[in-house]
Order: structure tokens, then C-alpha cells, then sequence
């Protein structure tokens, strides 16, 4: 197997022969490979290991086999530097309902070790963007699952990572919050940083990825942009959902 300090550094996130299982089987053998600078999105039926292959990749979970690289550091014995570049939102993200918002940014910015002065500035913008400036005197424990998603969202921003990983971003976010992320989003791509992204809903992965991955029994089983997925497929105008229901049908 090469070794990562023969080309990991190219990507944000590489993934190599990863098997990991719990009573069973979830990850088998899986090959993963996402550049840095990419808007990539990882599909998958339930069940399919998008969850465990993410806790993976931010370190969370240890692979039983296989090598994990993240932004070209080993996540085994360089786990800590890892965590610092890096951003992970799970799709039921841990609040203080005793916290007021910029008390809440301020306390994980101080975990990171950002200076006070900046991570208030950084507060006062990333409210500012996700609408949620006229609610910063709030107690969280009032807040709705949308308001609540897109404060854990500022709160895996405060310290700038390089690498956004986010599982399931959008539950519960109306149009007009679900637009705001997107857009926060697409604004940490186009800075040069990388998101990875699980989601069920595939306008957006067809509207925002660059690339797609699609899992299905733990592996990789097609991978591309759209046109590309199309190409494999034989279906030249077929929308991503047709093709996630071919792909994962036939391999099922």
C-alpha cells in the first residue's frame, strides 16, 4: 500500500482500505478520496455507513482496518492536529441550553484557542450570516431545531478549519435556513476550504456537489460528478435520484 507521505497531502480527506463493524459489518474495504478545495457529497440508503465513515474521518470512531489521512496527516498518530483543522456537525449537535449564543461561540472558540477579541468579531459575523444576530441575547434553550442547526453550524466554524465535515446539515431547517447554509457553504469552498456533506436530499447534492460519492453495504460503489454518474450509468439525462435508486437497487 503506498504510504500517505507519497501523495496524501493532495487530499483533504483519504481513506484507504477502511473496514470497520460493530455487531456486524458496516464498512467493508472502503476506498475514499476527497481534494481539497471540493464541495463533495457522500449518499446513501440508512443503513448504508454514511454516519460511521464521517465519525471516522474527523476521528472519532477508529477504523478496526485500513488507513484514514486527513488534509495529509495520519488521523491515527496525529490525531490532536487533526481535530484542530478540522469542523464536524452531526445531525443532532450537543448545545448549552444555558448559553446565550455569543456565550456559547465564545466558549468553543476559547477550546480552539482563539484570542477573545478575535472570536467575538468572529460571533458577531457568523450570527450575522445565519440570521441569528436579533436572537444573540436568547437563552439557547428557546430556540427551534432550525435556529439551534445553524448555531452548531457557527460553532464548527468559529476557529476557520480548513475541512467542514456535516452530517445531515439541513433536517429540520425551513427554505429561507437551509438557503443561509448552503451559502455559508458554498462561501468556505470558495475560500479554498473543503466540506463533506451526507445528505438525503438530493436536489442538493445535485445543486451543490462537485463531486458524489454513493455508498451502499459499506463500500463505494460509484463516485463522480453528475455528468460522470450519468456516463456509468448509460442514462444521459437521468436526475440523481433515478440514478441513486438504480445503483443502490442493483446492488442490493
Amino acid at each position: 500500500m503506498e504510504r500517505f507521505d507519497q501523495g496524501a497531502g493532495d487530499w483533504a480527506l483519504c481513506m484507504r482500505n477502511v473496514h470497520k463493524r460493530f455487531d456486524r459489518p458496516v464498512i467493508g474495504g472502503l476506498e475514499l478520496r476527497v481534494r481539497r478545495g471540493e464541495f463533495y457529497t457522500l449518499l446513501g440508503a440508512n443503513g448504508a455507513g454514511k454516519t460511521t465513515t464521517l465519525r471516522m474521518a474527523v476521528g472519532l470512531l477508529a477504523p478496526d482496518y485500513g488507513d484514514i489521512a486527513v488534509l495529509g496527516r495520519d488521523a491515527r498518530t496525529e490525531a490532536i492536529e487533526v481535530k484542530r483543522r478540522v469542523a464536524y456537525l452531526p445531525d443532532e449537535p450537543l448545545l448549552y441550553d444555558r448559553l446565550k449564543p455569543y456565550e456559547y461561540l465564545e466558549f468553543v472558540a476559547g477550546l480552539w484557542g482563539v484570542p477573545a477579541d478575535e472570536a467575538r468579531g468572529r460571533a458577531e459575523q457568523l450570527l450575522g450570516m445565519l440570521g441569528l444576530a436579533a436572537h444573540a441575547e436568547e437563552v439557547v434553550e428557546g430556540f427551534s431545531r432550525g435556529m439551534r442547526q445553524k448555531l452548531s453550524l457557527a460553532g464548527a466554524l468559529i476557529h476557520k478549519p480548513e475541512l467542514i465535515v456535516l452530517d445531515e446539515p439541513l433536517t429540520g431547517l425551513d427554505a429561507a435556513a437551509a438557503r443561509l447554509v448552503k451559502d455559508l457553504l458554498l462561501r468556505h469552498v470558495a475560500d479554498g476550504g473543503t466540506v463533506i456533506l451526507s445528505t438525503h436530499i438530493m436536489e442538493v447534492a445535485e445543486r451543490l456537489a462537485q463531486r458524489i460519492g454513493i455508498l451502499c453495504g459499506g463500500r463505494l460503489i460509484a463516485e463522480g460528478t453528475l455528468d460522470e454518474l450519468r456516463a456509468s450509468a448509460g442514462y444521459e439525462s437521468a436526475t440523481l435520484e433515478q440514478l441513486f435508486l438504480s445503483m443502490t437497487g442493483a446492488t442490493a
